[in-house]
């Protein structure tokens, strides 16, 4: 097997786009969520933007879409299984940043002026 073939790429991958991992992250919070609360909460976030990002996780099996028929029409989402999973290793990721974000930064400022 090679490395390029390593399944982990698909974690990182799935939450490669900048707004995914926050979208994820603020479902775990809230549960089941209107898109207009879940923008209000992230804050930053257009409606297209916020859009893209839960089709790109829906069709990632990380957040389930749900459909009411009541008028007006209603949409929630929420964490799938798959999705839920991601918190504990998101959590752990935010935790080395925070212990290493620092140094990382430095060294892109290196680089940058470098």
């Amino acid at each position: 097997m090679y490395t390029a073939d390593c399944r982990a790429r698909i974690a990182f991958e799935v939450l490669a786009n900048r707004w995914d991992s926050v979208v994820v992250f603020t479902l775990a919070e809230l549960g089941p969520t209107r898109p207009r609360v879940l923008a209000e909460r992230i804050g930053g976030i257009g409606p297209k933007v916020l859009n893209d990002a839960l089709r790109r996780l829906e069709c990632n099996g990380l957040v389930q879409r749900r459909r009411y028929a009541e008028a007006p029409p209603r949409v929630d989402y929420e964490l799938t299984e798959a999705g839920a999973a991601l918190i504990e290793p998101m959590r752990a990721m935010g935790a080395w940043a925070v212990q290493h974000g620092d140094a990382v930064l430095a060294a892109q400022e290196r680089s940058v002026r470098g």
